[in-house]
């Protein structure tokens, strides 16, 4: 993946000041590739609607995608009649190259784009950015396929659309609900952090974007749209979706293999109720207990089809050894990525050496319960060997989890120490280190520009800078 200049973590949300006037709080960007046609009436009346409806100062880019047509031309004529609009052209063809580059050089703080057929309907654009102005999301989608949404077009888009949505919620669990809808926005700070990252230049940009940001722990804002199809559109479907299936398979490998750097995507959660010192609640417990159920429970049922097949060809002392054994790499494994949160392979081998010592507890206490089984009965049921493993399971699944939990995968921010783990959940786990941020007396104009100095501290987090305290012209 991407990891060239990178410019640093996240800071906390905040609404955005008020702006000196002409100063665009909004870019929205049109790419285009040969729309001479569609081009001029999509953005007279997106420039119409903008004028009409939009409370803030606002630019309209036109990303030219190398078009051999007239779609330059007509570009750099609405650029010269409308001082809110504005015409990039690229050499090269790529929705997401297009949006890399005019997202990267733009200084407005909320970046946005829609297709150029304007099938989404412009009265969800207003809702689409608010929750970025008022600092309250990261990024935000249109969705197409939500209950409130209502959506004109063919059934073999329908089924398409919907058929690859499945896909990305099997495999990359992901729950946002409509990852190509040419209708999203994103905040600047946001995009300078997670571009970098971001290899795809075509249709798979959008998904991309959104699993990283997902994984990432931002928040994503969805808006129900209005959506009409246009049947005159050029979009090839088979060679898109091959793209984007090979887009979805790196991605799931770069998860799996733990080779994203989505630590670096994390904001300093202050304002996020679950990271909050919250005194006698161990931070994390509650998802750590669910997830520790469920890794639990699947491996205990892989157990007893393992310790089932095994004792069909030995005793039930050799079948219970090798069946725990396995099952308890797997356990291990499973609680290191799911319950803790531990991506990555650093410590990978030390955390399995751990975790085969408290598979030797197990051992002794499953193996214990069977001797005693035998002792008491010569010739034990096959159920009854099952039941009495079962219940010997469930006494050393309390003591795992603590094993687990306070040896295995310890958590350290109590003494300030980073954790190893490569992920959203190593991301807030270190983002949890109480913080103070600083925030200079507003300087007149003139003075050096103010900075924030950031220092550790064991007191209360401090209450939110008011608005006045910022200076209008800090868009950030």
């Amino acid at each position: 993946m991407r990891t060239d200049s990178f410019p640093g973590t996240l800071p906390a949300r905040e609404h955005l000041p008020a702006a000196p006037a002409g100063t665009p709080v909004l870019d929205v960007v049109v790419p285009v590739h040969n729309e001479e046609k569609d081009l001029q009436p999509c953005v007279r009346r997106l420039h119409a609607h903008l004028v009409r409806t939009f409370p803030y100062a606002f630019r309209i880019t036109i990303a030219d995608n190398a078009s051999t047509d007239t779609t330059p031309r007509v570009a750099a004529r609405l650029a010269a009649e409308l001082p809110e609009v504005g015409s990039v052209r690229l050499e090269r063809k790529g929705r997401g190259r297009a949006l890399r580059q005019v997202w990267s050089a733009s200084d407005a703080p909320v970046l946005a784009y829609m297709d150029v057929d304007l099938s989404t309907d412009l009265n969800a654009l207003l809702p689409l950015v608010a929750p970025l102005i008022s600092g309250h999301s990261d990024l935000a989608i249109g969705s197409r396929l939500t209950r409130s949404s209502r959506v004109v077009r063919g059934p073999k888009r329908e089924f398409i659309s919907r058929a690859y949505n499945l896909v990305l919620r099997g495999s990359l669990q992901a729950r946002f609900s409509d990852a190509q809808c040419g209708f999203k926005a994103i905040r600047r700070d946001v995009a300078q952090v997670l571009l970098p990252l971001i290899e795809d230049t075509g249709w798979f940009f959008d998904t991309e974007m959104l699993v990283l940001a997902e994984r990432a722990g931002l928040r994503i804002h969805e808006v129900p749209v209005d959506w009409v199809d246009d049947p005159h559109s050029t979009v090839h479907l088979v060679r898109t979706a091959t793209d984007d299936l090979k887009g979805v398979w790196r991605i799931g490998r770069a998860l799996a293999t733990g080779s994203l750097p989505l630590d670096r995507l994390a904001r300093p959660f202050g304002d996020d109720p679950r990271d909050r010192e919250i005194e006698d609640v161990p931070g994390g417990l509650a998802r750590q207990l669910v997830g520790f159920c469920v890794v639990g429970a699947l491996s205990t049922l892989f157990y007893l089809l393992l310790y089932s097949g095994f004792r069909a060809v030995t005793g039930p002392q050799t079948a219970n050894a090798l069946a725990l054994l396995v099952s308890a790499v797997g356990n291990t494994a499973a609680n290191r990525r799911l319950t803790f949160g531990v991506r990555g392979r650093a410590g990978a081998v030390r955390h399995q050496a751990q975790g085969l010592v408290v598979f030797g507890i197990g051992l002794a206490l499953t193996s214990g319960s069977l001797a005693a089984l035998d002792a008491a009965t010569s010739a034990p049921a096959h159920s009854t060997e099952l039941a009495v493993l079962v219940a010997a399971n469930l006494a050393a699944t309390v003591l795992r989890f603590l094993l687990l939990r306070a040896w295995v995968f310890p958590d350290r921010r109590t003494d300030g120490t980073r954790p190893t783990a490569n992920g959203p959940c190593a991301a807030r786990s270190s983002a949890r280190v109480p913080h103070r941020v600083i925030q200079q007396p507003r300087r007149h104009p003139g003075d050096v520009p103010s900075q924030q100095r950031h220092e550790h501290h064991s007191g209360p987090a401090p209450q939110p800078a008011r608005p006045h305290d910022t200076d209008p012209g800090d868009l950030r």
